[in-house]
């Protein structure tokens, strides 16, 4: 049996738009489809068969946890904080007194960042399923050497790209992957901001990207007069 009995990885830790969203995948290592990985060495499709058959094998449970936009714009926390948060509420759906869970590290700290997990699953003061007594080991990478939080991985994944999927439905057109490297992601923003002179409310507002997409639309406004 594996030495861990839980698996955890988040999402969208860098997009400009939608949440950032954590999975925690509790199972035995032969309760795992064979076609396990790291989620980004996976195609979409697979990915998306993998995370289905891990929410219907009886052996396996799964959590997810959400990190909002305005969350992530709240200037009194940060992103390690927030990834942990995310880890956190993941790990409420699944976790059992004595669980040791592998998560893949948020912070360049691997053992400050298990502390920061494990601290708040035991804390029932917290918004999450918390009061939980886990042990929890960190690592970088963890989600390439380890199957369990390979598999929280894909499945974080996949929920992130169908609350992605949502908001391009929602907005109706393409707003692209939501990352700031992505052109169409960036066209999206800045034909929103053209249009109604403000940014879409799944767009992380703190972001350089926002930033640079307001004083673009600033910018044309003064030229026109």
């Amino acid at each position: 049996m594996s030495t861990y009995q839980i698996g955890v990885d988040e999402a969208g830790k860098g997009p400009v738009l939608g949440p950032m969203v954590a999975a925690a995948v509790r199972a035995e290592e032969g309760d795992l489809p064979g076609e396990v990985g790291d989620s980004k060495q996976l195609t979409a499709a697979t990915r998306e068969s993998i995370a289905a058959k891990l929410r219907d094998a009886p052996g396996v449970e799964v959590g997810v946890g959400v990190v909002t936009t305005d969350e992530i714009d709240d200037p009194e926390t940060d992103m390690n904080s927030l990834t942990v948060t995310a880890q956190v509420r993941a790990l409420g759906d699944v976790a059992a007194d004595g669980d040791h869970a592998l998560v893949d590290a948020g912070d360049v700290s691997e053992s400050r960042f298990a502390r920061r997990v494990q601290a708040d699953v035991a804390d029932a003061g917290t918004d999450t399923a918390g009061g939980v007594a886990i042990d929890v080991t960190a690592e970088h990478g963890a989600d390439e050497a380890s199957r369990l939080v390979g598999a929280a991985s894909v499945v974080a994944k996949v929920e992130r790209d169908s609350r992605i999927d949502a908001l391009d439905e929602e907005y109706d057109g393409d707003i692209g992957s939501g990352y700031p490297s992505d052109p169409t992601t960036r066209e999206f923003l800045a034909d929103y901001v053209d249009r109604h002179g403000e940014l879409p409310a799944c767009a992380r507002a703190s972001w350089a990207t926002c930033e640079d997409v307001l004083a673009a639309a600033e910018q044309a406004d003064l030229g026109a007069f």
